[in-house]
């Protein structure tokens, strides 16, 4: 695995377009989040709202179960590489990418899945506005799942970082508890590899909702 240097950008764009640009030079095999994959795969499909969509992973594995998709991220250069996969795996309708800076703009529309993994950003970003705004446009009965991470991997830039708990994120939301019944709000840990191929336990926060009306 090439390692990726930390881009040295003054604004949220510059910094994911150059993060994604050497991703997709570095040839990253491309795969489903585990945690979506375990809490979707069991669904039928519908309409689905990928949040920092990255390369794909998560998005064309959607696509390839029947689920529409809405792929979104703030970089040209991973939106490009969603295309160029969906194309290749004959996906295309089913996925639609959409630029957009969450901080700014969101994408619109009623889905059946609202998805946020390691949705971050290392500049301000009002994050518990922007998963909230979106809860509100989750069809009654969909389902919104937020991961984060919930401990600093050894070989990551942000060592130090303070990372809220589970219920703390979730109480951050202010979620109406009328509209949603939690289906899970816990650390998860698991084994992940970095750039150089290396392993350590790392520990993944889960929120998983329901919108009930």
């Amino acid at each position: 695995m090439k390692y990726i240097e930390r881009p040295d950008a003054a604004t949220p764009a510059e910094f994911w377009e150059s993060l994604h640009r050497q991703v997709a030079a570095a040839q990253w095999e491309v795969r489903v989040n585990p945690i979506l994959a375990a809490t979707v795969g069991d669904l039928p499909p519908g309409a689905a709202l990928d949040l920092g969509c990255g390369q794909g992973g998560d998005s064309l594995w959607l696509a390839q179960r029947g689920w529409q998709v809405t792929a979104v991220d703030i970089a040209d250069a991973a939106l490009q590489r969603v295309n160029e996969r969906a194309a290749q795996q004959r996906l295309s309708d089913r996925i639609h990418t959409e630029r957009h800076d969450l901080a700014d703009s969101l994408p619109r529309g009623t889905w059946d899945l609202v998805s946020a993994h390691y949705l971050h950003s290392l500049f301000d970003f009002p994050k518990a506005r922007i998963l909230r705004d979106l809860g509100e446009q989750v069809n009654p009965g969909g389902l919104l799942l937020i991961v984060d991470h919930g401990s600093v991997a050894p070989w990551s830039w942000n060592q130090g970082a303070t990372i809220p708990t589970p219920d703390e994120t979730l109480a951050g939301l202010a979620l109406d508890s009328a509209s949603w019944h939690v289906l899970c709000c816990e650390a998860r840990d698991r084994t992940a590899t970095g750039p150089g191929g290396q392993t350590a336990e790392v520990t993944d926060n889960v929120i998983a909702l329901r919108r009930t009306d």
